[in-house]
């Protein structure tokens, strides 16, 4: 079953959130990731107006995406972000049909 990593992200930084975003793609990729939405327009409909950029990627798996967040090339990648260069709330979740869910 398909997962999916949403990230929300408040960008402080852009030159060195940029040697971020430059690594990711690639990551994301090598673990089987598709990105289906990254920047671009958004209009907040609820909630706090403080992210600025938001990111979808679909991985074949729950532990695909698991795997790739937990990796270490991610995690060097992170690095230049989360020296204060961004603000970023990740979370992964599994594809489901709803069925049965609350």
């Amino acid at each position: 079953m398909s997962a999916y990593w949403v990230a929300r992200s408040k960008i402080n930084t852009p030159v060195n959130y940029s040697k971020y975003t430059a690594l990711v793609g690639d990551i994301l990729t090598k673990y089987g990731g598709k990105v289906l939405s990254r920047g671009g327009k958004f209009q907040m409909m609820e909630g706090p107006d403080y992210f600025q950029r938001f990111v979808v990627v679909e991985f074949p798996t729950f532990e695909d995406a698991v795997a790739c967040f937990e990796s270490d090339e991610y995690q060097s990648a992170a690095e230049y972000r989360r020296d204060g260069s961004g603000e970023v709330e990740t979370v992964i979740l599994d594809a489901t049909d709803g069925i049965g869910v609350n």
